[in-house]
């Protein structure tokens, strides 16, 4: 199936009528989920792990195996423009995205893992081999400072000189990015249900996986809720391979 047609078909069947952070969106061949835990994927050129248990070569998004999309975008709290291709040959990636005034737990979740990532990255002392990208949807809100104020609470180390945020500089080309480039419905929408809200962004809690060689060795849809050992694991393989 066409990936910008089906992308279409799960942002009007998938997102209407949820609120908050949608846990993943676990779809296989033919459009629908891949509940067997087996895959008939052969293992990718240039990559290190083997195929995932879960099939989502159909899905929207990039998955196993394929090129990481290119963007390019200001981080805020280093003044550097980053471009997702520019670790090819120097870094391991892991990405997500997020927003800092998630309601319901799912985006500190996501940042959990990769900063977990990230100590276990300076434990073992290859922070240098190695890159966190989280990128935010909400500019509005998520200003330089808030990201400061949110990366202290969240326990992430800005000095290791291996995490940047990314933030565009409007929703809309936040949206593109991640709905057409990414695959990843994303919807802005009033907060009726949250006080101190006014408004909010059901979307897909993905993380991804991203060899030196900027190919996707892992795509966690459920990647709020994944065991970040397993993360770390995956992590560690395929920055020692």
């Amino acid at each position: 199936m066409n990936r910008r047609l089906y992308l279409r078909s799960i942002a009007t069947s998938s997102v209407a009528g949820t609120a908050g952070c949608l846990e993943s969106l676990p779809i296989g061949r033919g459009g629908q989920a891949d509940t067997s835990g087996n895959t008939d994927q052969e293992q990718a050129e240039g990559v290190a792990l083997g195929p995932p248990e879960q099939d989502l070569s159909e899905a929207s998004h990039p998955s196993y195996g394929n090129e990481l999309p290119t963007v390019n975008l200001p981080d805020p709290l280093t003044g550097e423009t980053i471009s997702t291709n520019q670790y090819e040959s120097e870094r391991t990636v892991l990405i997500t995205f997020f927003y800092t005034s998630c309601p319901d737990g799912v985006c500190p979740a996501l940042l959990l893992r990769l900063r977990r990532a990230q100590e276990v990255a300076a434990e073992n002392g290859y922070s240098n081999d190695v890159t966190f990208l989280a990128m935010t949807f909400d500019p509005e809100r998520d200003t330089e400072d808030v990201l400061l104020t949110y990366a202290a609470e969240q326990g992430i180390d800005l000095d290791a000189g291996n995490w940047h945020f990314l933030r565009p500089e409007q929703y809309k080309t936040g949206h593109e990015i991640v709905t057409e480039k990414f695959g990843l419905p994303l919807e802005k929408r009033e907060a009726e249900e949250y006080e101190n809200l006014d408004y909010m962004f059901p979307h897909f809690a993905y993380i991804f996986l991203v060899n030196e060689r900027g190919l996707i060795e892992r795509v966690y849809p459920n990647g709020a809720t994944i065991e970040t050992s397993q993360v770390v694991e995956d992590f560690e393989t395929v920055v020692t391979e």
